[in-house]
């Protein structure tokens, strides 16, 4: 088994336990309190930012042409998800530009960035990739029996897409051709889950007054 579908698998614990997290499930069906959605907009979108720094990190530090070119193009995906924040952005009054991290969101791009100045490629790529597999999984998971039609069916339409799949793959590519299997490969990705995990919970437990949103 290649040791990124190895790691995965590892930490189906964690992978269920952000399916059902009450977050989540509340985008699958449409009635997650817009408050909630919007914190987690402008948190998600600061995250992406720090996420985009540490593929160009990577890019840097990467031993061959492919993995510099591997580490560009995922960059390039982390700016589409950017737009569609903004579009949500845009239709819901949420100033990204104002947006104060929270102590989630702080902790898991603290991590990220970290890494990425710290450690090689494939330590980088390991650190990454849960967040990339994990969308995959919950945005194929929750269209799996149709994809539904509410305000949220964007997020589900983008993250089960044909066109974000071969990234969470490619991802999963650097950590097969740059990891070893190691006791700190396997604790940066527990580590990078139990982030994911933190961040959802975070959203969840919001007040609306933290949004900075003007929603309708």
């Amino acid at each position: 088994m290649p040791l990124s579908a190895s790691l995965w698998q590892a930490n189906q614990d964690l992978s269920q336990a952000c399916l059902h997290h009450p977050f989540v499930q509340g985008i699958g069906d449409g009635s997650l309190p817009l408050p909630q959605f919007a914190y987690y907009v402008g948190q998600d979108a600061f995250f992406l930012e720090a996420f985009a720094r540490a593929y160009s990190i990577a890019a840097a530090k990467a031993p061959d042409w492919p993995g510099f070119q591997t580490c560009h193009h995922l960059a390039a995906g982390v700016l589409q998800e950017l737009n569609l924040h903004q579009g949500y952005a845009a239709e819901w009054g949420i100033d990204t530009h104002r947006v104060s991290p929270g102590t989630a969101t702080r902790q898991y791009t603290d991590f990220l960035l970290a890494t990425a100045w710290g450690q090689p490629v494939g330590v980088t790529a390991v650190a990454m990739a849960p967040c990339m597999r994990l969308y995959a999984f919950l945005g194929q998971t929750l269209a799996a029996e149709g994809m539904p039609e509410h305000r949220y069916s964007d997020w589900i339409r983008t993250y089960s897409s044909d066109e974000f799949e071969p990234l969470a793959q490619q991802l999963e590519h650097l950590i097969d051709a740059y990891s070893q299997d190691t006791p700190l490969v396997r604790s940066s990705y527990r580590y990078a889950m139990v982030c994911e995990q933190a961040f959802f919970q975070a959203a969840w437990e919001t007040p609306p007054e933290a949004t900075g949103s003007t929603p309708e």
